[in-house]
């Protein structure tokens, strides 16, 4: 398995992810339909599509919105072709489910849970039954080799939906968090064009430290870290520990990533201030002490720089 893995991670780029890669691919040796849910950013759709091609069949992949139909799913006649000939095989148009059910490939669904109730409900005798019954159709019945890898986000992200308990039962679930610091900075290096590994060092800091859930709702994924460092690079060609060089460019890298509290006292200028600081200093500490666990601070309070701190800025 260890060979196997390793091997994925290289034909994807995935860095890390072991015991992911793992679960999901003994939960598709099993036969069983996997759930990959996370916050946005950790690699869900990566690790899907890497499984997915590793299993080697033919994969249809969807992406789920609120104007996803069961139709759409499922399946529907042609109107001009059914005046033809009639409700036949021929009129009828098929569907990603019915494709891959009777193809016996991988139905890739990348954000389920946004997609209407009714749609997610079309799964239900597919997934346990691997039949599913069309009107004036007739029965489709999913081949050896039929399977579903499917994603979801929180059910707190706006345009979400939270899925049926009947729905969650058929799956397998796997759950993805933030990767720690080492491996966030070999992400941004791969996908960044920043060749500076000082700024990449310092871009995953200042992100990690947007994720403190006592002054921020909702915080940025690693793209942000990947935004700040292309960012950076592209307004000083050079590292430099100047906070407001660093606030100029977070302000681009994060305006549409992070989501303060309804009851923060924070705009986010000055949260950016703060969040600047404390990487500078946490970058420091990196340097001084490179074998400290440096991310097991990230989740600091951000009060912690009120005061003198914020005044010298």
């Amino acid at each position: 398995m260890h060979d196997t893995i390793a091997q994925i991670q290289q034909l994807h780029s995935i860095i890390g992810r072991e015991e992911e890669l793992e679960l999901s691919l003994i939960a598709a040796g099993a036969g069983k339909h996997i759930l990959l849910s996370g916050t946005v950013g950790v690699g869900k759709t990566t690790i899907a599509m890497a499984v997915a091609s590793h299993l080697g069949r033919n994969c249809l992949r969807i992406d789920g919105d609120e104007r996803y139909t069961e139709q759409k799913l499922a399946g529907w006649f042609d109107p001009p072709l059914v005046m033809a000939k009639g409700y036949t095989k021929e009129a009828f148009i098929q569907g990603a489910l019915t494709l891959t059910m009777e193809e016996g490939s991988i139905l890739l669904l990348n954000e389920l849970n946004r997609m209407p109730e009714g749609t997610q409900n079309v799964l239900l005798s597919a997934m346990d039954e691997k039949k599913i019954y069309i009107p004036k159709y007739g029965k489709v019945e999913g081949k050896e080799g039929f399977l579903i890898i499917a994603t979801q986000n929180p059910d707190e992200y706006i345009g979400t939906s939270q899925l049926s308990e009947a729905l969650k039962d058929r799956f397998i679930c796997i759950t993805l968090f933030n990767q720690n610091e080492d491996e966030e900075i070999e992400i941004v290096k791969l996908r960044s064009r920043c060749p500076d590994e000082q700024i990449i060092t310092l871009s995953v800091i200042f992100t990690r430290l947007t994720r403190d859930k006592q002054a921020i709702r909702r915080g940025s994924s690693i793209r942000g870290a990947i935004d700040l460092a292309d960012i950076f690079y592209s307004a000083n060609k050079s590292f430099n520990d100047n906070p407001e060089a660093w606030v100029k460019c977070a302000k681009l890298a994060f305006s549409t990533k992070i989501e303060l509290n309804d009851f923060s006292h924070e705009n986010f200028l000055e949260l950016l201030k703060k969040l600047a600081l404390m990487s500078l200093e946490k970058y420091k500490q990196r340097l001084t002490s490179p074998k400290r666990d440096v991310s097991a601070n990230t989740t600091a309070t951000l009060s912690d720089f009120d005061g003198d701190q914020k005044k010298n800025y």
